[in-house]
């Protein structure tokens, strides 16, 4: 379980496919981040990337390695190809919920739309599924790529629902959105409220 707050933003330094010569399989991401373990960090612990639930299979003094699976190479953007991601740990009993409940299980992918500064902030827009659309409200919660983010403004379209937030400065320094550009993929984690609640609801109409 995690909240949102990215600890760290790391670098994926290699991405090694687990059997050479299957198209189908997954691969293995290196992520070069000094500073991010922490000290108990074991072997089995589970990380976010990008907000993707992910398991360490190895670690070293400045990173660690995860195993992807092709079904969540499918499903996610960011995590098959060098580049920055944003990184953190799971929950630990204790620790302040700063975010929302996130479980690292991305929903689908949206395109973003605008991302402008605005002021002193910026205001990012982007476009999801009709699919994951119904689960967006005004001022809820949602997941971009691993950060805990409110809902500012909701607006369904023939081809699906375009969500508004504003993010504040230190939101995009210290994380990935900041290289965000329209037309950039993200991964979308839906709330988890939403998604209970529309189970409750629906089993009450059977």
């Amino acid at each position: 379980m995690f909240t949102g707050i990215v600890s760290a933003v790391g670098r994926i330094t290699a991405v090694t496919p687990l059997e050479q010569g299957n198209e189908n399989a997954g691969v293995k991401l290196s992520i070069h981040a000094p500073g991010f373990l922490r000290e108990d960090t074991k072997l089995g612990d589970s990380i976010a990337i990008q907000g993707a639930c992910m398991t360490v299979v190895a670690l070293r003094e400045d990173g660690f390695d995860v195993d992807v699976s092709r079904e969540s190479l499918n499903r996610t953007v960011g995590l098959g190809s060098v580049g920055e991601v944003n990184l953190e740990h799971a929950m630990r009993l204790g620790d302040t919920l700063d975010g929302h409940i996130v479980s690292g299980h991305v929903d689908g992918t949206g395109k973003v739309t605008a991302f402008e500064p605005v002021g002193e902030s910026w205001a990012l827009r982007i476009l999801v599924s009709p699919e994951l659309g119904r689960y967006m409200a005004y001022k809820g919660s949602v997941t971009v790529n691993g950060v805990s983010l409110t809902v500012n403004s909701v607006e369904d379209q023939p081809e699906g629902c375009e969500i508004g937030i504003n993010l504040i400065p230190h939101t995009v320094q210290v994380t990935t959105l900041k290289s965000l550009q329209a037309g950039a993929a993200v991964n979308i984690e839906i709330d988890m409220i939403a998604r209970y609640c529309e189970r409750l609801l629906g089993a009450r109409a059977i």
